[in-house]
């Protein structure tokens, strides 16, 4: 049972970083597709019916981390409190600017909104690659299961390192790059002429960059978590999921045709599933592994709720989340096609 909250854990912190990863990416872009005001409004467009319903998958996936794994939830929420509280106010910046930017005709107002969409989107693509970079390098757990960790020290990866060293930077680096190509594959596939143009441009640009932070990250994730390297070798079917990331990544540089737009947003959210289960299939049984010793490391046994509890969550997760999905399918399916800029709204 465990292991089932496990594998749905991480499947949908892959769907949230899919959906809401685009919307990032748009903020990222934001000021470079867009140069005039309509092609911002339309820009805003694009993601406007469907960003907030994308954050519902960060709701329900923080949601059941706390219901299934209690200690990871308090371990993690004490030791990176700072971090999450600047993700915090990431979150609420983006989505004051989105919404408020239009609410008065000044020549202050909507470029500031704009700045602190794209700053905030900017720095919330690489946080959350730095977050990742921490689950997998390890953080310092001693025997009581809690630790700290101050934003930075000397950018090592030993016991004493910060959130942000050497390697989860490079691992915010790769977030960065993938959500910017997510979100210009995104405005390719939702915007017609000019803004088509430079997203498309911008796609092929990120899309070297994805390339080889891909392979540096590898490399450096091979030498940094030994974890990852043994459960590959242990269990050769998990190769499945890195190959799932190079299809994706592929398929994101090959379906560059205007008539192929929509395979080329697929392949980049198949791109991010496949990291990100690569990710969590490399650290198995670690939800959160320890860098000073492997024993204190927290797992999927000893931070998990009671057998029973998780059994009969199960039987609530089923249904909850098939409404998530059949809202998410129908939010979609009723706003698909290209933007068209109207008087009212973005």
């Amino acid at each position: 049972m465990e292991t089932l909250w496990f594998c749905l854990v991480a499947i949908m912190i892959a769907g949230y970083v899919a959906l809401d990863g685009f919307d990032i990416g748009t903020g990222i872009l934001h000021f470079w597709v867009g140069r005039t005001e309509s092609q911002r409004r339309r820009v805003l467009k694009s993601i406007g019916p469907v960003w907030d319903g994308n954050e519902v998958w960060l709701i329900a996936g923080g949601g059941v981390l706390y219901f299934a794994f209690p200690a990871l939830y308090a371990s993690s929420f004490s030791g990176f409190y700072l971090p999450l509280m600047i993700v915090l106010w990431l979150l609420i910046g983006r989505g004051v600017a989105i919404e408020f930017r239009n609410h008065l005709d000044s020549e202050v107002w909507r470029p500031f909104f704009d700045f602190v969409f794209t700053a905030a989107s900017a720095l919330l693509a690489i946080f959350y690659g730095a977050a990742l970079g921490n689950v997998v390098r390890g953080v310092p757990l001693g025997d009581s299961g809690y630790f700290f960790l101050p934003l930075w020290t000397n950018f090592g990866v030993g016991a004493d390192a910060g959130i942000l060293d050497w390697f989860t930077i490079l691992v915010g680096l790769l977030a960065f790059l993938t959500l910017t190509q997510h979100g210009a594959l995104w405005l390719a596939l939702k915007t017609e002429d000019i803004l088509q143009e430079r997203a498309q441009r911008a796609a092929r640009l990120a899309w070297f960059g994805v390339l080889a932070m891909t392979i540096v990250v590898t490399a450096a994730t091979m030498r940094i978590q030994p974890q990852v390297w043994a459960n590959l070798t242990a269990h050769p079917w998990g190769f499945v999921f890195p190959a799932l990331a190079l299809a994706g990544l592929a398929g994101a540089i090959l379906f560059r045709d205007p008539s192929t737009e929509l395979k080329a947003f697929l392949s980049s959210c198949l791109y991010i599933v496949g990291m990100l289960t690569s990710a969590a299939f490399g650290v198995f049984p670690y939800v959160l592994p320890a860098n000073t010793d492997p024993k204190f490391g927290l797992t999927v046994w000893n931070s998990a709720a009671g057998h029973y509890g998780l059994a009969v969550g199960l039987a609530w997760w089923i249904p909850g989340m098939a409404l998530v999905v059949a809202y998410t399918v129908f939010a979609y399916r009723h706003f698909a096609g290209k933007v068209r800029l109207e008087e009212e709204g973005y």
